[in-house]
Formats: C-alpha cells, structure tokens, sequence
C-alpha cells in the first residue's frame, strides 16, 4: 500500500549531490536535494490551497517545512507538513500529522477547549468584579491544568528509537516547561515521523507560506531556521544522541 505522506522527486535528482550528514536545523546551510524538494512541495501546496478554507490571500500565513528521506529500499522521496494546524475545517491528509493523537482520552482537548471558551463568555456576561475574579482564576487554573495533560501526550523519538516526553525533554534541556505550542513545529513533527517509518533524514528546510505575521518578520516562500524556544530542546534531543547534526551550537533564546 502507497503511504499518502511520501512525495516521489518530479525533478530528476540522479546528479544532485546527496549530503552525508543532515544539515543543522538552526543553520542557515541547505542542500541543492531539499531546495528542490521544497520548491515541488511549494507547487504542491500552490494546486491544493483553493480547496481549503484557509484563505493565505486574507489571513495570516503558516510555517511549513520538509524533510527529505531515504527509504529502506535505497530511494529518496520527500513529505512535508504544517507547522500547527491550517484554520477552519481544513485537513490535508498528506500533510505528516501532529505527535499529539487528537481522539486520546476521548477527544479531551477540544471538551476542554470548549470549557474554557463557555468560561469566557460567562465573564464576559458577567458584572459582579469579585465573581469575574474567581471566574478568571478558575479559567487560568483549567488552562494550566489542559496544557499539562496535552504535553504528558506528546512523545518524541529519537535517532536511536529512544521515546522521551516533551516535559521531560524541556526538564532535562534548560529546567523550564514547554511553552504554547512545543512540538507541533514542521521539523520534529517531520523528524519523529522519519525516525517511526525507518526513514532516514537527509535534508530539512522549514518556509513561510502566505501572508507576514504582525511583526513582518516572515516573508512568503523565504526559508527560515528551526525556532529557538518551542524547537531546539526537543531538536537536539531527537538529533544530538546520534551525532546526526554537528555544526555549532548557539545558547537556548528566549522570547
């Protein structure tokens, strides 16, 4: 049976130069083989946008990225995916998926999304301050309570096939808990996906797709490195055991 996430070369790749180590997430270095991957993965997303309720004409862009693989038979291909999840209703099913199964403890994260929006109509209808203040308080310790459960169901591998915990992970790198959002990034989605399937990583690139964010620090179809405070502690964790990236380390930044 075909795997839906594999994308086999357009492009005839029997002279380009195969890397022998998997470039530096962070760097700024990028193989000729993930250039063109990325560039048909572009094309790929350019004939399947219409289709999807995301409008990049009119909202805000996502991060996308995509990691080239050899497989056990010798071959290389490519898959891809989103950074989080496009808006509305939309589900590209050859998009790698989240580590995070959404349909674990009986869909909780969206009951518990749920909970905390009711919550917040509640204040919004409500005058007394005092009532307003333990409604909040009440929200905030829910919202604590979510993503601690939502992080003790994010599991990553490793190079060596090794699993650890996200928490864990952010515990052990810098004694600090994982901000909004850790691991639902391009690359470890990637990367775990790859190290599940027998997949070899050859070459990640990560690029913006659509409209700049606020700040306009994203510029659309530019490329860009794997972000600091969500991705590095759960990067070198899947990487570092097996030496498969070398170059130079720069200190965890924070926001």
């Amino acid at each position: 049976m075909d795997n839906p996430f594999i994308f086999n070369f357009d492009t005839d790749i029997s002279r380009v130069p195969i890397p022998e180590q998997l470039n530096n997430p962070f760097g700024v270095s990028m193989p000729e083989i993930v250039r063109i991957a990325a560039e048909e993965f572009q094309d790929f997303i350019t004939s399947a946008a219409p289709a999807w309720t995301h409008d990049f004409q009119h909202q805000k862009g996502k991060m996308f990225g995509v990691l080239v693989v050899q497989q056990p038979d010798g071959s290389y291909c490519y898959i891809g995916t989103v950074s989080g999840k496009l808006s509305g209703t939309t589900i590209c099913n050859q998009f790698v998926p989240s580590v995070f199964d959404e349909s674990v403890g009986d869909y909780f994260i969206d009951k518990g999304m749920t909970e905390l929006t009711d919550i917040g109509n509640t204040i919004k209808q409500t005058h007394d301050q005092a009532e307003i203040i333990a409604l909040k308080a009440h929200r905030k310790q829910k919202s604590l309570g979510l993503q601690h459960r939502l992080f003790s169901n994010y599991h990553f591998l490793n190079s060596l096939g090794m699993e650890q915990n996200v928490l864990h992970i952010f515990e052990q790198f810098s004694d600090s808990k994982p901000p909004s959002a850790a691991g639902d990034c391009a690359a470890p989605k990637l990367l775990h996906y790859a190290f599940k399937h027998q997949l070899t990583p050859i070459a990640l690139a990560e690029f913006w797709w659509g409209n700049p964010p606020q700040n306009k620090e994203r510029v659309h179809k530019s490329y860009y490195p794997a972000c600091e405070n969500k991705c590095r502690p759960i990067l070198e964790y899947m990487l570092d055991d097996n030496g498969l990236f070398d170059q130079a380390r720069r200190p965890l930044e924070t926001d």
